[in-house]
């Protein structure tokens, strides 16, 4: 807060914060040139903060500070963000002593690799067989207990959607996560999803990514449930909230089971696009390229 008084051209867009999953969510808007700066303090406080030997909930996650994605919102490009996404990897290793920082998306060169790709090969789907030992960072030092495991990288937009199961049967929210994944047969494109115990119920929690439209398909697309936008010149396309939440509805109704709620963890893009340039404007500051 102390540092965001500071710079009036960055704001706070969301913070979401679940008990179960014992995990926040903080949503940051900012021009690009201004962004590194705000991350890396809100960073640093967090590493302050939590100790990850004590850290406990049901939701995934490797380091203090877990993930640190950027994406382009306007007038900004997905490889200007990788620069800026290095660099703030680069700066925190220096700032914070003994964190360790693997790198995903377009913050990874030259491979590129996808932030569920490295989280796959680092183990962090499954945090009892993650071995810090055996983990060279790409940035800083091997994972310390303390601090553990962080992502930090650059994509397009990835938004969050989380549908409620009215069930505790994580077998079966096991199976409907599995089915609506994109890289199933009907599956939804761009979609990774897990099933988690929440609330007493079971949750079906979503990464949204989106794709770039390289056949100019976009209205297909948006009759098919996908919502699309522009940056830059380049379409992309993502799957609608209403699109995720049916199809979840759907399969849960094969196994007998009935959705009791849908939450979106933040925004879709261009809602993010448009809460920034809203929330900026007020600080009478023009919008220049923002993140």
């Amino acid at each position: 807060v102390r540092y965001r008084q500071k710079h009036s051209q960055a704001t706070v867009l969301n913070i979401f914060s679940d008990y179960d999953y014992n995990r926040s969510v903080i949503t940051l808007a900012a021009p690009i040139d201004m962004l590194g700066n705000l991350v890396v303090a809100a960073c640093i406080e967090a590493f302050k903060s939590i100790d990850m030997t004590v850290q406990d909930g049901i939701h995934p996650c490797l380091g203090a500070v877990d993930l640190v994605p950027v994406y382009p919102l306007l007038d900004v490009g997905v490889e200007e963000c990788g620069t800026v996404a290095r660099n703030i990897a680069e700066r925190l290793a220096l700032r914070v002593p003994g964190c360790s920082i693997f790198l995903f998306g377009q913050a990874d060169l030259p491979e590129k690799r996808s932030l569920v790709l490295r989280r796959k090969q680092l183990g962090w789907f499954n945090r009892k067989t993650f071995k810090s030992m055996e983990v060279k960072a790409d940035v800083g030092t091997s994972p310390n207990p303390r601090y553990g495991l962080t992502g930090v990288g650059a994509s397009p937009y990835v938004m969050n959607c989380n549908v409620t199961l009215d069930t505790q049967d994580l077998t079966a929210g096991k199976e409907v996560a599995s089915a609506i994944r994109g890289r199933s047969v009907n599956g939804l494109k761009g979609i990774q999803a897990m099933a988690f115990p929440h609330d007493g119920k079971i949750e079906i929690a979503c990464n949204v990514e989106s794709l770039e439209d390289q056949d100019n398909a976009a209205t297909a697309h948006e009759q098919a449930g996908y919502v699309s936008y522009c940056i830059l010149g380049k379409t992309f396309f993502c799957v609608s909230p209403q699109l995720i939440e049916a199809q979840i509805k759907n399969l849960a109704k094969g196994h007998g089971i009935s959705t009791v709620g849908t939450a979106l963890v933040g925004f879709t893009p261009e809602e993010c696009k448009r809460c920034a340039v809203y929330a900026l404007a007020k600080e009478h500051k023009s919008p220049d390229k923002y993140n």
